[in-house]
């Protein structure tokens, strides 16, 4: 391509990043309130975090039936029936009488979360040239990070101006209607780069026809027999990434358990884990631009140092005189180790995805780290009932530094990647 990074980037923004923004922007203004419409609906506290977690299940669940959609029917058609399908979620959110039809509702929105994900996702793996997908990827991972971080605002001036839960549901409602008319009536994003990137230096040969729908392959092996074939880099570099996809969904859940237990009040815990979330989101794309200068493990294992490490020595802190004080500091490590890591996993997919095929490798990846992340909250609720919350943390750090061992192993071997 003759366009610089950025003026690629700039061109294709609003349809390559404008469902992801939309979507989660949607999400998260619903999220912080599912657990409190779930208790209008006659759930007590631990069934309403059930409910809650339906959303993360759904997601998990989604990824390979989503990686084998968007290898017969191309993104562009997936990320529209998935948005068609988070329609019905809402319309059952919104009329559901039961907490089951509630339940299955936010179950279904996280179904079609893995479906848009991983749409974008390999859609990038094979058309963005490997120059700057790092790039690219940081500025998606932050798309995605900035509507969860601004959907919460938006809530709370939802609920200001009506009083009612369900306006958020509305919200999310509206922003999915943007979203499927983006992607259906929007130029597509997919076939005008295929018909420039005939020149294209990548693992795999395109011919710059234009392309709509699935990306053309050889052969489609489907899912299950891509998840054999590439078994050996998902059980080594698969587990390095689902270790990082642990720690960083621990951090949501230990800082402000953290905070209760030395003592802290909602407003200085609010605080401390929002000034962390902006350490995190302020670095997203200086963790692409050291990924394509420099490589992936520069990003990767400073990211997984520095987290294992402030996880470890937090562990320590927990009775000390100056409690509060260290709990402010290693929030803030933790967010700049966040920071570094955005968009290493969705590189990491796509630098060992099979450039011709993506999608039924990438759900498989996705699932792996999915996974990772769903188990770290509840590893923490299990050592922390059994023991305490100090243990819980240091495990987490040392999860975090295991990880950190497996990408220095690891990264060189299936992903060399620099910049030329």
């Amino acid at each position: 391509m003759s366009d610089n990074a950025s003026g690629i980037l700039r061109r294709f923004a609003p349809m390559i990043y404008g469902p992801t923004l939309l979507f989660a922007l949607g999400e998260g203004a619903v999220i912080p309130l599912i657990p409190i419409i779930a208790i209008e609906l006659g759930a007590d506290v631990a069934t309403s975090a059930l409910v809650a977690a339906a959303l993360v299940v759904g997601q998990l669940c989604g990824n390979i039936p989503a990686g084998w959609a968007v290898a017969r029917i191309g993104e562009r058609l997936t990320m529209a029936i998935a948005g068609i399908l988070a329609l019905a979620g809402i319309v059952g959110m919104i009329v559901a009488p039961l907490l089951g039809v509630f339940a299955a509702s936010v179950f279904l929105i996280g179904l079609c979360a893995a479906a848009f994900g991983l749409a974008r996702h390999s859609f990038m793996t094979t058309r963005v040239p490997i120059a700057f997908r790092a790039r690219s990827l940081s500025l998606l991972g932050g798309t995605f990070r900035l509507g969860m971080f601004v959907g919460p605002f938006v809530a709370a001036a939802l609920l200001a101006l009506f009083g009612d839960e369900h306006a958020t549901i509305w919200f999310f409602g509206v922003c999915l209607v943007a979203t499927v008319l983006l992607v259906l009536l929007g130029p597509d994003p997919e076939t005008q780069l295929a018909a420039e990137s005939a020149g294209d230096s990548r693992v795999a040969e395109d011919t710059g026809e234009a392309v709509t729908g699935a990306i053309p392959t050889s052969e489609r092996v489907g899912v299950f027999r891509t998840m054999w074939r590439f078994r050996g880099v998902l059980a080594r570099l698969g587990l390095a990434a689902a270790s990082l996809s642990a720690v960083r969904s621990a951090r949501q859940v230990v800082l402000p358990l953290w905070g209760v237990s030395i003592g802290l009040d909602a407003s200085s815990i609010a605080l401390v884990v929002g000034v962390s979330g902006a350490i995190d989101f302020a670095l997203f794309y200086a963790s692409g631009q050291v990924m394509d200068r420099f490589g992936r493990l520069w990003a990767a294992l400073p990211a997984m140092l520095l987290m294992g490490a402030g996880f470890v020595a937090l562990s320590f802190t927990h009775d000390g005189d100056q409690a509060t004080m260290w709990f402010a500091l290693f929030a803030a490590v933790l967010g700049v180790g966040n920071g570094l890591s955005s968009g290493i996993l969705l590189t990491l997919g796509a630098d060992v995805a099979p450039q011709d095929d993506p999608a039924p490798f990438l759900g498989s990846w996705r699932t792996l780290t999915d996974a990772g992340g769903a188990v770290a909250p509840l590893l923490v609720s299990a050592v922390t009932a059994a023991a305490s919350l100090s243990l819980a943390t240091g495990i987490i750090g040392a999860i975090g530094l295991a990880g950190a061992l497996a990408f220095l192993r690891f990264v060189p071997r299936y992903s060399p990647h620099t910049r030329s």
